[in-house]
């Protein structure tokens, strides 16, 4: 804030004084009062099926964690032995991945899965119109969102069917931290998100969604409480405040994608080693349906 000097002050306030109407000017009361705009406007999108009918089996509640790439299949043995997780992030799909996945395929996944894990599929593909990394910089066009995010979808689909994930897996839309000084950004991002889930809902997928809690999260808990539809089935959250829960917090209230509906990135880029292999991973607290 500019410091301002005490004659500064004063003539700023005269002036304020003459555009009030001077000395014993009053107030109006009946003046209507113009609400703000809200950030968020609602936008509605037909679905016409609905996600997947949830089944308990699919439903997890544990440790999780992420690695850029996909770990060496004897590393996720060993890990399985020793780690407290039970279910692992995997990029699945999207142009804008930030490590190659020379491992991650059908073999991959269905000996992982023989093991025991579960599976958080994720697409990294375009990124908030305001968004400040140079290292992904394809963006959402505002006026093409929705359709952008149903092009996404169906990529990610493709990228599910490759790893030999079917139908009624969830797949999760990652949008990296932005600034939230613009509600026009934020309503590109919510635009997207429902064109997203709105595909994948029709090719028979969970829609999933990952963003900061300070960003991403709270523009859709905004699309939320505005009546968008269809929002995504399950949300997972990055605060990192190193507490292995799925409360929530911020904009995400109670209320709101509280069905087991909840994955908390609770820690990032932390060295971790079990079994005699060490890994760089971000650690999640899951209480939701995953993939595998």
């Amino acid at each position: 804030m500019r410091y301002l000097r005490p004659a500064a002050i004063a003539a700023a306030s005269f002036v304020l004084l003459l555009a009030a109407g001077g000395p014993g000017a009053s107030v109006d009361e009946t003046a209507p009062v113009v609400a703000a705009a809200p950030r968020i406007r609602a936008t509605v999108l037909p679905d016409r099926f609905g996600p997947p009918a949830a089944r308990a089996r699919d439903l997890f509640t544990g440790a999780a964690f992420d690695a850029c790439t996909a770990p060496p299949l004897e590393t996720m043995r060993a890990w399985r032995d020793s780690s407290p997780y039970g279910a692992v992030g995997i990029y699945t799909s999207g142009s804008q991945r930030g490590c190659a996945q020379p491992r991650l395929g059908a073999d991959w996944v269905r000996q992982a899965r023989a093991m025991g894990w579960r599976f958080l599929p994720v697409h990294v593909g375009l990124q908030a119109p305001c968004s400040e990394l140079s290292r992904k910089p394809k963006r959402i066009d505002p006026a093409r969102a929705v359709q952008q995010g149903r092009e996404e979808a169906i990529e990610a689909v493709r990228g599910l069917d490759a790893v030999g994930l079917g139908k009624g897996s969830p797949v999760f839309l990652d949008i990296e931290a932005y600034p939230s000084r613009d509600p026009a950004c934020g309503q590109a991002v919510v635009d997207f998100t429902l064109g997203w889930t709105q595909a994948l809902h029709l090719a028979g997928y969970g829609s999933g969604f990952y963003s900061s809690l300070d960003s991403g999260i709270a523009d859709l808990a905004a699309a939320a409480r505005a009546g968008s539809t269809p929002l995504p089935d399950t949300l997972w959250y990055a605060r990192w405040d190193d507490r292995a829960d799925t409360a929530g917090g911020g904009a995400l209230d109670a209320d709101l994608w509280a069905l087991r509906q909840r994955v908390h990135q609770y820690r990032g880029n932390v060295e971790e080693t079990y079994g005699g292999a060490t890994l760089t991973v971000d650690r999640n607290q899951v209480d939701a349906p995953l993939a595998g």
